[in-house]
């Protein structure tokens, strides 16, 4: 990687900040459901929400464009390289530094202190990738866990809004689990298995690997709060980890 093209990457993702900056400024210009205005403190969650619900649109149609048009690249986990995966990752980078800035500027902190765990590892995995170009691939097969998150969100608004109708709870829901296996699980199996197994635990292959396997840590437990609170309600435990609506942020 050139220094011109860091340069370029590095605006790139600056674009992408201000860009879903925008986005978080229509999003409190769009009605909101009485649920919403009616409980104190959720007016930023169902903003934030429907900058994430965008972000998870159009990064999980862009990571499965990048795959259904390069196939080879998976042959090439390390190595390989499209112009459209480096953009993707620069657009993605761009959104976790934004969403980072609104939960601290907001005062989320503490609520929503796993997002922002999970966005300084994503950050700073996507930053040595751009640095150095490779395993570019790997973060576009990571990225397409945005599939996954487009019904996770749709979820967390319905369960939000209080929307009237069981069945297209009950429907998302399911979808949601299928998706959550197809694009979260699986990519998320097949290369922490691929690292193990080929990536060398030295240098960026093992700072790679470490965030991989904490990843692989924090997909496990909020995919058994997806469960609990799902499928087995009766198993969900007390209000550790709520925010101040009582409420989980990442799965609830």
């Amino acid at each position: 990687m050139g220094l011109g093209w860091r340069a370029l990457s590095a605006a790139l993702v600056g674009g992408s900040v201000a860009l879903f900056g925008a986005l978080g400024r229509v999003a409190r210009a769009l009605p909101q459901p009485a649920a919403v205005r009616s409980r104190p403190g959720r007016a930023w969650r169902w903003w934030n929400l429907l900058v994430s619900f965008a972000h998870s649109v159009l990064a999980g149609l862009w990571a499965l464009f990048s795959l259904w048009h390069s196939p080879e690249l998976l042959s090439d986990i390390q190595d390989g390289y499209s112009i459209s995966g480096h953009l993707l990752v620069c657009f993605s980078s761009g959104y976790f530094i934004h969403d980072s800035l609104d939960i601290i500027f907001n005062h989320q902190s503490r609520s929503s202190w796993e997002y922002l765990v999970h966005h300084a590892m994503a950050i700073s995995a996507f930053v040595s990738l751009i640095i150095t170009g490779r395993f570019l691939v790997a973060a576009v097969l990571l990225l397409l866990v945005e599939v996954s998150n487009i019904f996770l969100t749709i979820r967390m608004l319905l369960k939000m809004s209080n929307v009237p109708s069981p069945a297209l709870y009950e429907a998302n829901k399911y979808i949601n689990l299928v998706m959550y296996f197809a694009f979260r699980l699986a990519p998320q199996a097949f290369l922490t298995w691929y690292f193990l197994r080929y990536v060398e635990v030295q240098g960026q292959g093992a700072f790679l690997t470490a965030n991989l396997l904490m990843l692989d840590a924090m997909i496990l437990m909020y995919f058994s709060r997806l469960l609990r609170s799902d499928f087995f309600p009766s198993l969900r435990k007390g209000s550790a980890g709520r925010d101040v609506d009582g409420e989980k942020f990442l799965i609830d």
